[in-house]
């Protein structure tokens, strides 16, 4: 099975820089969920477009960064993970941390969606950071 990740754009003009290696790099971390990686499809979409889907499917009128939707089978991860660059950059800025820190960031928490974390409590919440945090360090200690 060829492990596949995607990049499209949906009404957004951004332009995800170091495909290849973010590409091992979330195979490398689904795999250490212990979890094998199907077919991941990242959609980076207007404000818009985003909101749209969330109104549509999680009944939320407020904007959001990452929206993750898991066609995954039992040890196998395959979805598709929504993401609003422009409210990425926003909350980087906010933050006070670089853009593309964030943004690989959300991308592995809609991953680790896929693998079966959840963050709906606060609980939730404190060990998807921690995970989010440990895959953000392996990402930067390979540059």
């Amino acid at each position: 099975m060829a492990a596949k990740v995607r990049f499209y754009a949906d009404g957004s003009d951004f332009q995800l820089r170091n495909k290849a290696r973010i590409k091992e790099w979330l195979r490398q971390c689904v795999e250490e969920e212990d979890f094998k990686l199907y077919s991941v499809n990242f959609i980076f979409c207007s404000q818009g477009r985003h909101l749209e889907i969330n109104r549509q499917f999680l009944g939320h009128d407020w904007a959001t960064d990452v929206i993750t939707f898991d066609y995954s089978e039992g040890l196998v991860v395959s979805g598709d993970i929504f993401i609003d660059p422009v409210t990425v950059a926003e909350n980087a800025e906010n933050l006070c941390i670089a853009p593309a820190v964030e943004m690989r960031r959300v991308m592995v928490h809609g991953v680790l969606h896929l693998c079966g974390h959840n963050d709906k409590t606060s609980r939730e919440r404190r060990a998807m950071r921690a995970l989010e945090d440990h895959y953000l360090r392996k990402y930067y200690a390979s540059v």
